[in-house]
């Protein structure tokens, strides 16, 4: 797997795969047996990074478990995020600086850790200044328990001003932005109060060349052709993806997919990493198969004009 550079602050080098092993529902302790074949594997094939949250349910611990049987803590990065919402009150938000300490405080019992390479706000409340959630997010820094810094779901123009704030006021800048990104037109986000990066920010990233860690990179596998135009029963999907733009791409994905002789989601996972900025996927392989695609994916190379056919352009 291909490498990206992420900077810390004191301008320390972290070498990321640009494939993350993401940790749904699927990377829970009871699961181990299956869940830690395909972790091992994503080592063997030469990932190195987890994506994992506070807000998950299960993956931490899992997480934490398989780390301490292998003795490979020191070998592998861990980027978890903070401020989510509570699932019992959804609609209070809780980026503050208390939430983002007793966050990471629970990831890192949970993780058997005492540090992660990388911590992200989950969510933004544009309520609250830029100031005071920076400052908290650099002071984890200097107490040692994590090395770089970013935001998920951000809309840009409070990441400039996030960024401006720490650059003006000596503290640790942003290292990364995680918005979705894949080939996908959506209608709406698929959770609420999540971002989507747009062609804005998408030409912010190429202009900064900041890191963008693209999480649902394969739009739930639409591009896999697990759906038809007269097939609407899974809702969530059809309000998301169903539209004439998505259609066409996947028609546009499988004659690509066709002459590349590869498959159609690999397709769209190279456009993905294909994008003219450093950029990593968060991917949610369940199987050995699934992971070993992705990364069979990672090494397609889209020219400019194959990634603007594909985008409709």
């Amino acid at each position: 797997m291909k490498k990206i550079s992420f900077k810390t602050a004191s301008n320390e080098e972290i070498l990321v795969s640009n494939i993350l092993m993401g940790s749904g529902d699927f990377l829970r302790i009871e699961n181990m047996d299956a869940a830690e074949k395909v972790l091992d594997r994503y080592i063997e094939l030469g990932g190195n990074t987890f994506d994992t949250a506070r807000h998950y349910r299960h993956s931490e611990k899992a997480l934490g478990a398989w780390m301490e049987k292998k003795g490979n803590r020191n070998s592998v990065n861990i980027q978890t995020k903070c401020g989510h919402p509570v699932r019992e009150a959804s609609d209070v938000p809780r980026v503050t600086p208390e939430a983002i300490y007793e966050d990471l405080q629970t990831s890192l019992e949970f993780l058997k850790t005492d540090h992660v390479e990388f911590l992200g706000l989950h969510r933004d409340n544009e309520l609250i200044p830029v100031g005071p959630i920076m400052e908290a997010m650099h002071k984890e820094v200097i107490s040692g328990r994590v090395k770089a810094v970013g935001v998920s779901n951000w809309e840009l123009p409070r990441i400039i001003e996030a960024q401006n704030y720490c650059l003006e006021n000596g503290i640790t800048p942003l290292s990364f932005n995680s918005p979705n990104l894949s080939l996908a037109t959506i209608n709406k986000p698929r959770w609420e109060n999540c971002v989507t990066a747009n062609n804005e920010m998408k030409e912010w990233h190429e202009k900064m060349q900041l890191p963008l860690i693209a999480w649902s990179s394969q739009a739930e596998g639409f591009f896999a052709n697990r759906f038809s135009q007269d097939d609407l029963s899974n809702e969530e999907i059809v309000d998301v993806y169903y539209n004439e733009s998505n259609w066409e791409k996947l028609k546009r994905v499988n004659q690509l997919a066709e002459e590349k002789k590869c498959q159609p989601i690999q397709i769209s996972l190279a456009y993905v990493l294909s994008q003219p900025f450093p950029i990593c996927a968060v991917i949610g392989s369940e199987t050995i198969e699934q992971l070993e695609s992705s990364v069979a994916a990672s090494k397609i190379v889209l020219t400019a004009k194959e990634m603007d056919w594909l985008n409709l352009k």
